[in-house]
């Protein structure tokens, strides 16, 4: 079971292990704070998802009163009248009446005891999409610090205006600042996961896969920019040369005689 389910303490330690690579290689940059950020918000949601887990039991008291009173109530009222009472012609229309009148109340208790057992279903999806908010919001800030990561500021010809943001002109930097970014997307799709995990909901599943989804495209956008930065000159590995290259040229030998 242990490769079943996700873990949420090991999604916490890998987002804790990518804030100390940010912070190494960029001690001085935005990307540090998000990454603080991404830690503290999947230990948020940890606790939360985890806590979904449990079932409301207050609720779920109150709708077994709720149930226990509308039987007594219906007992009390007593609107089925005895069969003996069928046989009397004065009283055979009341008994049909009052049948017809204890089948609906039958029919309104039972959609009254479905909507109060939704009840829980209904206050858990509200609980995960609140958390779901802050979680998408934590994306467009990721997206919002890799969107001037442009691969063309690697170009010679490249020329900066007065109002253009700092850039990265370093091909290895600007390509591990991506990586970065996108894996920090790909966390937050894993803590989406564990809402999906604890609330067996359509709606929270179909929420917690937009929310993937949200991440994937931006995350594949992220890797078209390294995939240009892979195929530019200027992150092309430099040959060293080789031992052939390095040997001393010997006179050419005189023939034979």
């Amino acid at each position: 079971m242990r490769y079943r389910t996700l873990d949420p303490k090991l999604i916490i330690e890998t987002a804790e292990r990518l804030e100390g690579r940010v912070a190494e290689r960029f001690p001085d940059a935005g990307l540090r704070g998000v990454a603080a950020e991404l830690v503290s918000l999947s230990r948020d949601l940890a606790k939360a998802a985890k806590a979904l887990e449990a079932p409301i039991w207050w609720l779920r008291g109150i709708i077994v009163a709720a149930v226990i009173a509308g039987a007594l109530i219906f007992l009390f009222v007593g609107t089925i009248l005895p069969l003996i009472h069928i046989s009397q012609a004065d009283d055979a229309v009341q008994s049909v009446q009052g049948i017809e009148a204890t089948i609906n109340m039958i029919i309104l208790a039972v959609l009254g005891f479905l909507a109060l057992i939704r009840t829980e279903e209904r206050i858990k999806r509200k609980q995960v999409f609140r958390q779901l908010h802050g979680l998408r919001s934590l994306i467009h800030v990721i997206d919002m610090h890799q969107l001037t990561k442009d691969p063309a500021a690697l170009s010679a010809s490249f020329k900066p205006t007065s109002h253009s943001p700092a850039r990265i002109t370093n091909a290895p930097d600007l390509a591990r600042y991506l990586d970065y970014c996108s894996e920090m997307l790909s966390i937050t799709g894993k803590i989406a996961a564990l809402f999906a995990q604890s609330v067996n909901d359509d709606v929270v599943i179909d929420g917690v896969n937009d929310i993937e989804n949200l991440a994937s495209n931006l995350s594949r956008k992220i890797w078209q920019k390294i995939t240009l930065i892979e195929s530019h000159p200027a992150a092309l590995p430099v040959a060293a040369p080789g031992p052939a290259s390095q040997a001393v040229r010997l006179p050419p030998r005189a023939p034979r005689r």
